[in-house]
C-alpha cells in the first residue's frame, strides 16, 4: 500500500495505490494524519490506483469524514473502480461521501 499527499488549489489530496487491507491500515492511518489538519481545506481521496479496501480501510475513511465535518471541510472520493464502488454501495458509504 502506498499513499502520496499533495496540496493543490487549496485542497488536500491523498492518492492511494495498492490494497488497503487490515495489514496496511495501521501505516495508512499514520500517513493520513496530515488530512486531519484540514480546517479551511476540502479533501479528495484519490482512489484510481486503489485495488481493494477492507473494513479497516473503510473505518479510516469514515473517521476522516467525521473529523473533517467538525472542521467544516468536505471529503470527496475520486477515481473509484467498479469493485470499490460496489463495496461502498453494500456498506451504505455511497450515501456518506461525494464522488467525483
Amino acid at each position: 500500500m502506498k499513499t502520496t499527499f499533495e496540496e493543490k488549489e487549496g485542497k488536500y489530496i491523498m492518492h492511494f495505490e495498492g490494497r488497503l487491507d487490515t495489514v496496511a491500515a495501521t501505516q495508512t492511518e499514520q500517513e493520513m494524519k496530515v488530512l486531519y489538519d484540514c480546517e479551511g481545506h476540502d479533501i479528495i481521496l484519490e482512489c484510481s490506483n486503489l485495488e481493494y479496501i477492507s473494513s479497516s480501510g473503510l473505518r479510516l475513511f469514515l473517521g476522516l469524514l467525521k473529523a473533517a465535518k467538525v472542521k467544516g471541510s468536505k471529503v470527496s472520493i475520486s477515481g473509484m473502480n467498479d469493485n470499490l464502488r460496489q463495496v461502498f454501495a453494500m456498506t451504505g458509504f455511497t450515501h456518506l461521501f461525494e464522488f467525483l
